[in-house]
């Protein structure tokens, strides 16, 4: 099917300019005022923005975890990210204990193929264990399939945390192999001591997930993890970074010229510390890790943003309801299941507190929310800008049109929204994903199965 897009504004990464934009066989192939062609589908883009899709590059799809599964597959998750303007997601493939790496990704392939997303999927591979499942040489031969980065967790002692062995074991392999290693950098050691004497002393109720996950122990991990990927040669990506304990250690590492880059999530930038104290458990919502964190760090991660310390803004959309899920931890805040939900307000949010406060520029949203993932997860330039020859996954942008957020509003299937009657103005519109229509003026008009999954580049490419 071929598409005009009709007199939009084009904004990308570096340019800003009006523009009609043709789409044939799923790609970007003309780019030009006035263009005097046929198409099948005409959309008018007057008064709109023509943006690249966003990537979100930090999701937890169908995923086990705290005794319970996420509550969005990669159907309902994919529909709510394409009304958020997002056309590319990445999901972390996690490794149960004992499960070979490729029998891990082979599960991940399998509930994308069931669920039938409506938007373009990538994965990350989480390795949890190489003492009785995975081991480095199939580890280094994950790359061939398209996988082309691997996540740790320095958290969450017991379950899915590694030690520094097998760290720094992974680095060296991603080292050898062009891949990307990501980090959860929280002192999870630490952590665990802090959670027992914290439950030992009576204290159960949800602001506890934050007084015993404090900001100095994600700066400490995260400056560990630099220092070990330095040493190893592998480049770094640090995953939702929440308080300035951690930002200062990449701000050195970036001044310093090494491969380092920072990733926060929208919720870092709204929800802060004192979320966690509303009355009738209505605090667990916010249980989320890294926890979210007093309001004063809040301007510190937006001065990231804008001098690109931090480059990426993605969701960690990891989404339980809070009726029958986040209850699990109703006497014990250390069993409420970490995780938030957001995909579907990260454009919404950020155009309106962001671009239309001053905070950042049309094109550094562009940068941050789309051809920044791409170019660092091996998308680029297939997938992040509009160009000839690009994926034609283009969001139509109402900078006008309002909303209100809420849980309501959303097609997602968790059961409340973080941003809860937060208005804003300007919102995805319609959305193209290789040039197929799946959001139209605020309507679904895809079928699930639109989506593909798509295989990454090595990081040297």
């Amino acid at each position: 099917m071929s598409v005009l897009i009709r007199g939009g504004r084009v904004i990308t990464a570096t340019d800003d300019y009006a523009a009609d934009v043709f789409v044939d066989n799923g790609v970007v192939t003309q780019i030009g005022n006035s263009l005097d062609v046929r198409a099948d589908r005409v959309i008018d883009a007057r008064e709109r923005y023509v943006m690249p899709g966003a990537i979100d590059p930090h999701t937890h799809m169908d995923m086990p975890f705290g005794g319970t599964v996420t509550c969005d597959d990669f159907t309902s998750g994919t529909v709510s990210a394409a009304f958020g303007g997002s056309t590319t997601l990445i999901d972390f493939c996690m490794q149960s204990p004992g499960q070979t790496l490729p029998d891990a990704l082979a599960t991940w392939h399998q509930k994308l193929e069931r669920a039938k997303p409506v938007i373009d999927v990538g994965f990350h591979l989480a390795v949890t264990d190489l003492q009785k499942g995975g081991n480095l040489e199939d580890l280094a031969r994950v790359p061939e399939q398209g996988v082309t980065s691997y996540k740790l967790f320095m958290a969450y002692k017991g379950s899915i945390m590694v030690d520094d062995e097998t760290l720094f074991k992974v680095m060296e392999v991603a080292a050898r192999t062009g891949a990307l290693v990501l980090v959860h950098a929280e002192n999870g050691d630490a952590i665990e001591v802090l959670i027992r004497e914290a439950l030992a002393a009576g204290h159960t109720e949800p602001i506890w997930h934050a007084r015993t996950r404090p900001p100095e122990l994600e700066g400490e991990a995260t400056n560990r993890a630099i220092q070990l990927a330095r040493v190893a040669g592998a480049p770094l990506y640090v995953v939702h970074v929440s308080c300035r304990d951690a930002l200062e250690p990449i701000a050195r590492a970036r001044a310093a010229g090494w491969r380092v880059t920072g990733e926060t999530c929208t919720q870092y930038l709204f929800i802060d510390e004192s979320f966690l104290e509303k009355p009738d458990f209505e605090g667990a919502k916010y249980v989320y890790t890294p926890p979210p964190r007093p309001k004063e760090h809040q301007e510190v991660l937006w001065r990231g943003l804008a001098t690109d310390v931090l480059s990426v803004v993605s969701t960690d959309h990891c989404a339980f309801k809070w009726q029958g899920q986040k209850t699990i931890g109703w006497d014990d805040f250390s069993k409420i299941p970490n995780g938030g939900p957001g995909i579907e307000d990260r454009l919404n949010m950020l155009h309106h507190f962001g671009v239309r406060t001053g905070r950042l520029s049309l094109n550094r949203l562009v940068q941050l929310v789309s051809t920044n993932p791409a170019r660092t997860f091996g998308l680029y330039p297939r997938k992040g800008t509009i160009a000839i020859g690009s994926d034609a996954d283009i969001v139509v942008f109402n900078p006008e049109r309002k909303l209100t957020l809420s849980a309501a509003s959303h097609h997602s299937n968790v059961d409340y929204n973080l941003y809860e009657g937060t208005e804003v103005q300007g919102a995805p519109e319609t959305v193209l994903v290789r040039g197929q229509l799946i959001i139209e003026d605020r309507q679904l008009v895809a079928d699930p199965g639109a989506g593909r999954f798509v295989r990454r580049a090595r990081v040297p490419q």
